[in-house]
C-alpha cells in the first residue's frame, strides 16, 4: 500500500493506470492493424502498376501472357504491400492466417482496381452483365488466389530472398498453387470469350 494513502484511494489508482494500459495496447493493436491493411491495399495497387507496366513491355501480344504470364506476374506483384511488411514490421503480420488474410486484402485491391478499368476504359458503354459479372467472379478469384499465396509468404521465403536459403516445399506449392488457380480462371474465361459466351 502507498504510504499515506488510503487503501480505496490506491486500488482505484491502480485500477486506472491498469485501463489506461489496455487501452493503449488496444489502441496501438487497432493501428496496427489498420497499418497492415493499408499496405495490403497498396500492394494490390502496386501489382496492377507492375501487370500493367509488364503489358505493356510485352505490347500485349505475347500469346502465353494471359495463361501464364499474367498469373505469375500478379500473383508474385499483388502481395508486394506484405512483403515490406514481412521485412519491416514482421511482427504485424500475427501468423500464417493473418498474413494469408491480408494477402487476400491485396488481391481484392488488385481485382477491384482492374475491374474499374475494364468497365471504364477496356470496354465502351458494357453491358450489365459484364460489370456484374467483373464485380463478383474475377474478384473472388484474385482474393482467392492471392490468399493462397499468401499461405506461402513467411519468414522461410524471406530467408530464401535474402539468404538463399532452400525454399521450402510449402512455400512454393503454395504460391505454385494461387498461380495455377489464376491461370486456369484466365484460361477458361478466354476460352468462353473467344466462343462468343461472354461476348461485349
Amino acid at each position: 500500500m502507498s504510504a499515506g494513502l488510503p487503501q480505496s484511494t490506491s486500488n482505484h489508482s491502480l485500477a486506472e493506470a491498469s485501463s489506461r494500459g489496455v487501452l493503449g495496447t488496444a489502441l496501438g493493436l487497432c493501428a496496427g492493424h489498420l497499418f497492415a491493411i493499408t499496405f495490403a491495399v497498396l500492394g494490390g495497387v502496386l501489382g496492377i502498376l507492375g501487370a500493367a507496366f509488364q503489358e505493356l513491355r510485352t505490347g500485349g501480344v505475347f500469346l502465353l501472357l494471359p495463361f501464364v504470364g499474367a498469373p505469375i506476374i500478379e500473383e508474385l506483384l499483388k502481395p508486394t504491400g506484405i512483403y515490406i511488411l514481412l521485412v519491416r514490421w514482421p511482427r504485424l503480420l500475427r501468423g500464417q492466417l493473418h498474413t494469408a488474410l491480408l494477402a487476400a486484402v491485396s488481391g481484392l485491391s488488385f481485382g477491384l482496381i482492374e475491374a474499374v478499368v475494364y468497365v471504364t476504359v477496356y470496354v465502351s458503354d458494357p453491358p450489365d452483365w459484364f460489370v456484374t459479372y467483373r464485380f463478383t467472379l474475377p474478384l473472388l478469384v484474385h482474393a482467392t488466389a492471392s490468399f493462397i499465396v499468401g499461405l506461402g509468404i513467411n519468414e522461410r521465403l524471406l530467408a530464401w530472398a535474402r539468404d538463399g536459403a532452400p525454399l521450402p516445399k510449402a512455400n512454393r506449392n503454395f504460391i505454385i498453387a494461387g498461380i495455377a488457380l489464376h491461370a486456369v480462371f484466365n484460361t477458361v474465361a478466354t476460352a468462353l470469350a473467344l466462343s462468343g459466351v461472354l461476348d461485349v
